[in-house]
């Protein structure tokens, strides 16, 4: 059943690819306003958006979709994945398939959760961090219509200080396993960093991502301490952005943030013990916070058999972060939205928009950190996050109205993609 789906949405895809296709339907968010329209119409043509409002014209011979009771919107964007892999819920378990799982298998199982992301609305991802190759492979295949998932912005290798968040031999005995370096994302000293940009770059990197403090996951640091220097971290940024790529900084501690944000990063991810210093200057250089709250991360961690350091890292950062959103939301801190996806279910990611409303975001707000800031974030918005005349056709549709019940991002009946039907 399941493939004879997948051949049904590439077989849209193909159909629709290049006609001229008017969507219809009860509502539409543009991505930008404060408002829904009613009703909602967008004409494609071409792969691209000709015509948005209820007063544009129905082109003769066009094919009609009719979603009833739904609302049109912008091709949703995440600016934190990891699509080549996935937490299941027994740690010690993904322990040894990392060790264990051939990259090939992975590789093939990245595009399950591709496909699982593209189908829950999400048309455009940055992926910030992977191995072996595995996010540009993933990448170039979707590209060149191989396998159907979102359009990536990837980073190739995180890059952190030695036995730091992103160094993955940490919490092993020395010599039990090689030594890495630049080439695997880690890097100490302000000019072994910029090699490491380099080397991402080479690669293919679109965006370059750093582990400017702890992390939660990982076994030998603690979640909110400084890992690189100022000037480590000016080096990186300097490096990314003479070459033309924007730069993430992995950063949950107050003093890890202040350096990334001093640097001049353009985003920071996590964010979770963001102090008020912290979010004036962010505030004040424009920086973008990427929330990705970890619901009841501790509570999964104990039941998945984590270790007891990350057990209690998960709980503090449990702790922390909903007030750490409040406070940024206080303070005008620019909202991206990204999810740390692996961490959670791929797909699974309209559980967010929900929790973001908890927090006090209003429904559209959030709606527009997932698409027309995400798209500024993402150095795309010529071309994505609103529905305009003239941008890429990636358009969704939910059914009912999300700005009443944000729960109606739960359940998308419709994902296009530069023109291409890929669920309906």
């Amino acid at each position: 059943m399941k493939s004879t789906l997948l051949c049904v949405m590439v077989l849209s895809a193909t159909a629709h690819a290049d006609k001229t296709v008017v969507l219809k339907a009860a509502h539409l968010f543009d991505g930008k306003s404060e408002a829904l329209v009613s009703p909602g119409l967008v004409v494609v043509s071409g792969g691209k958006i000709a015509a948005v409002g209820k007063g544009a014209a129905v082109p003769a011979g066009a094919e009609v979709i009719d979603l009833g009771d739904a609302t049109l919107m912008p091709g949703l964007l995440d600016a934190h994945t990891h699509l080549t892999g996935e937490a299941s819920e027994d740690w010690k378990q993904d322990e040894l398939d990392g060790f264990k799982k051939p990259i090939p298998q992975q590789a093939i199982e990245a595009t399950v959760f591709a496909r699982r992301t593209l189908a829950a609305g999400f048309t455009t991802v940055r992926d910030l961090g992977s191995s072996d190759l595995i996010d540009i492979g993933l990448r170039n295949a979707i590209n060149d219509g191989k396998v159907p998932g979102p359009r990536m912005l990837v980073a190739v290798n995180a890059i952190g200080a030695r036995g730091g968040h992103c160094d993955g031999t940490g919490g092993y005995r020395p010599n039990l396993l090689k030594e890495p370096g630049f080439a695997e994302g880690v890097a100490d000293g302000a000019d072994q960093v910029r090699a490491a940009v380099r080397f991402a770059t080479k690669h293919g990197a679109d965006v370059i991502k750093v582990c400017a403090s702890g992390g939660v996951l990982s076994l030998n640091d603690k979640v909110d301490s400084p890992q690189y220097t100022q000037a480590e971290l000016d080096a990186l940024v300097d490096e990314a952005h003479a070459l033309g790529r924007k730069a993430a900084a992995h950063a949950h501690g107050a003093e890890a943030i202040k350096r990334a944000v001093r640097a001049g990063i353009d985003s920071i991810e996590h964010g979770t013990f963001l102090d008020d210093e912290g979010a004036a200057l962010m505030k004040a250089k424009g920086t973008y916070l990427v929330f990705t709250p970890t619901l009841c991360l501790a509570e999964r961690m104990k039941h998945n058999g984590a270790p007891a350091a990350v057990v209690q890292k998960s709980a503090a950062a449990d702790a922390q972060q909903d007030r750490m959103f409040a406070k940024a939301l206080a303070r005008g801190v620019k909202i991206a939205f990204g999810t740390d996806a692996a961490v959670c279910p791929h797909g699974s990611q309209w559980l967010q928009f929900a929790h973001m409303v908890k927090l006090g975001m209003k429904p559209l707000a959030v709606l527009r950190a997932a698409t027309s800031s995400d798209a500024r974030l993402f150095g795309v918005d010529d071309k994505l996050g609103t529905l305009e005349p003239g941008k890429l056709a990636d358009i969704i549709a939910v059914a009912g109205d999300p700005s009443r019940d944000i729960a109606a991002m739960g359940n998308v009946v419709l994902v296009m993609k530069e023109g291409a039907v890929f669920k309906r």
